[in-house]
């Protein structure tokens, strides 16, 4: 197999055309046989590969550099870089990274994992490169979905006007995580899925192949080929930005990718290369369903991914949602290109006029649910937490600040497991907190979210719900009553007080049980405003506290509730579990909770502490 010779980039620029289409189909083998067992982004990497083998046939990775944009599609990159040894091992507790890692690689030059930075970092690149006067390449990898970002058009914007050498390729597969909505998404549709233009070229190519005549007339062709590229391509979008765009081109043709990277170094000014691929391509039930192998658990290669019905927080929001959007005309939900993901493709279906995609600009969508809620429309914009960091700004200015009532569903809250650093959601209660105006609440189980979700869009307050990925440990009775900044007594015990939120609730619980513990089991339903009664009352009984959540704790719950407690006068003890100040790598959610000191044999040990 000629893989099993690649050990390094190098050895990729040894290999004839011939062979590297043969790699290719290694690749593509390679990588369902192994995602298959131990799960992965699927579809995006069989998309790239011979968009990442040209990249390394044109490119000295010794001194030129590639950015990979979000980077579930550095798979390829990471094998043919000398890691295809450690892929049992992918997005394992310990192994090879899903996404790109300086640590991990010295051809990993920038770390990634959130959309729409590759421009933005490759330029910061090049233009220490010209600081420095050195002399190399540099590639930034982007899909069409974050090229649509706000971060992705003012690196554009810069890049331009500035007129620094470096190349874009543009990755169009017509296919973020769901389906790329906009007006760039429409621009390039125009331009890629217009099939006239391509089909148009390969005739032309195919028709003067293996002709003796072939090469005589192919000079007027050409001029015939490109007055209908000028005619079929609508306009000069990324022209007219500053950039020189070359494209469309077939990204999966290794010959004319190697042929237009080559030119493309060559010119001393930013290049867009726009190669248009097909998701999943190599793997027919990949190619008919992108969404369903974008990312995926362990399957069987030969069955394919089976869809199985659980039941989730996610899917529990779903469904609320649907039910509540026909109670309440005045309802909308929003998206940043993560319909499927947060279960709203329902509520879309049923509302289409009140549902909004707006792509992977989640900056846009908070100010955009500003401005529906300055008109008395009820948003719920529904992202995962580590996402919503993007709009910090947006949520304190465009909607805290105006006290504009709207609801937050972050799902994904704590950990999430394989996905690792970049995806984990264990700062919103921190980042959230310090916003005047902003309620944050979060279900002990899934029971709970229907009626903080019905409470939420009631309440006419800026509301952000909080829930974590999967399902339940444990079957608790729901939540009797929501009431602003009032928590759930689970059970009585004596000398210690377990506050605990979310999903933490069960963990109390289950180590109160287990170990027979005797605590106090408080349900924070509200992380902010707090209980001050329950607080008061904990205070004046001289209970000690025990704080537990899936946050890091600089500013999170316990850091609420130590501060409040100091304020009145507390004499007792409390100690805070959570996450310490750092970012959490990628494993199984049991293990990470192991590794950070929140299992329940943790809980135990610190309550008999406590209790001494």
């Amino acid at each position: 197999m000629i893989l099993e010779k690649i050990e390094k980039p190098s050895d990729v620029q040894k290999l004839k055309i011939k062979e590297k289409k043969i790699l290719a189909e290694e690749i593509r083998e390679f990588l369902i046989d192994s995602v298959s067992k131990t799960g992965g982004h699927l579809a995006s990497n069989l998309g790239v590969v011979e968009i990442t083998i040209a990249l390394l046939s044109c490119l000295d990775l010794e001194k030129d550099k590639v950015i990979f944009d979000v980077g579930h599609q550095s798979y390829v990159y990471k094998m043919l870089t000398g890691r295809k040894d450690q892929f049992d091992k992918l997005r394992k507790y310990k192994g090879l990274r899903g996404f790109p890692y300086r640590k991990e690689s010295k051809y990993d030059f920038f770390d990634t994992g959130h959309s729409s930075t590759s421009i933005s970092a490759g330029l910061g690149m090049a233009r220490a490169r010209d600081i420095k006067k050195e002399d190399y390449n540099i590639v930034s990898v982007i899909g069409d979905g974050s090229i649509c970002s706000g971060e992705s058009l003012e690196a554009i914007n810069d890049l331009g006007f500035n007129k620094t050498k470096m190349i874009i390729i543009l990755n169009d597969n017509g296919m973020s995580i769901s389906s790329n909505v906009g007006g760039i998404s429409s621009y390039l549709s125009r331009i890629s899925i217009n099939t006239r233009y391509l089909k148009v070229k390969n005739k032309i190519k195919h028709s003067l192949d293996g002709t003796k005549f072939g090469s005589v007339p192919a000079k007027y062709l050409s001029r015939i080929k490109d007055g209908l590229r000028t005619f079929l391509v609508p306009s000069k979008y990324f022209e007219t930005m500053g950039l020189t765009y070359i494209g469309p081109v077939d990204g999966h043709d290794l010959k004319l990718l190697t042929k237009v990277i080559n030119q493309a170094k060559r010119l001393e000014k930013p290049i867009i290369i726009h190669a248009v691929t097909k998701k999943g391509y190599g793997y027919q039930d990949a190619m008919d369903n992108p969404d369903k192998y974008h990312g995926v658990s362990a399957f069987d290669k030969e069955k394919g991914v089976v869809d199985t019905e659980k039941v989730t927080y996610s899917t529990v929001f779903g469904k609320t949602m649907v039910e509540i959007g026909e109670k309440n005309d005045k309802v909308v939900a929003i998206t940043a290109a993560m319909k499927d993901g947060v279960q709203l493709t329902e509520f879309f279906e049923k509302y289409p006029n009140r549902s909004f995609d707006v792509g992977i600009c989640e900056e846009h969508a908070t100010t955009f649910a500003a401005g529906l809620a300055s008109e008395g429309m009820v948003p719920v914009f529904a992202v995962y937490s580590t996402f919503l960091q993007r709009g910090f700004d947006q949520l304190l200015h465009d909607v805290c600040m105006q006290n504009l009532p709207s609801v937050f569903a972050l799902d994904r809250a704590g950990l999430v497991g394989s996905d690792g650093e970049t995806h984990q959601g264990i700062f919103d209660l921190s980042y959230l907190s310090l916003m005047p105006n902003m309620v944050i609440t979060s279900p002990k189980t899934m029971k709970d979210l229907p009626k903080l979700l019905n409470w939420a869009i009631k309440s006419k307050k800026v509301v952000a719900i909080r829930y974590p990925r999967g399902g339940d440990y444990i079957d608790l009775k729901e939540i009797k009553k929501v009431e602003l900044g009032k928590w759930e007594e689970i059970n009585g015990g004596e000398k210690v007080a377990i506050i605990a939120t979310g999903k933490m609730v069960q963990k109390a619980y289950l180590a109160n049980k287990e170990y027979k513990l005797n605590a106090r089991i408080i349900n924070a339903t509200f992380i902010k405003p707090l209980d001050e009664e329950l607080l008061n009352e904990l205070i004046k009984k001289k209970y000690n506290i025990l704080t537990i959540e899936d946050n890091v704790l600089y500013g999170g719950l316990g850091s609420l509730i130590s501060f409040y407690l100091i304020q009145n006068g507390f004499k007792g003890r409390i100690k805070s579990m959570g996450f310490d100040d750092k970012f959490i790598e990628q494993g199984t959610i049991e293990e990470l909770y192991n590794q950070e000191g929140l299992s329940i044999e943790n809980i135990k040990e610190e309550v008999e502490l406590l209790k001494k």
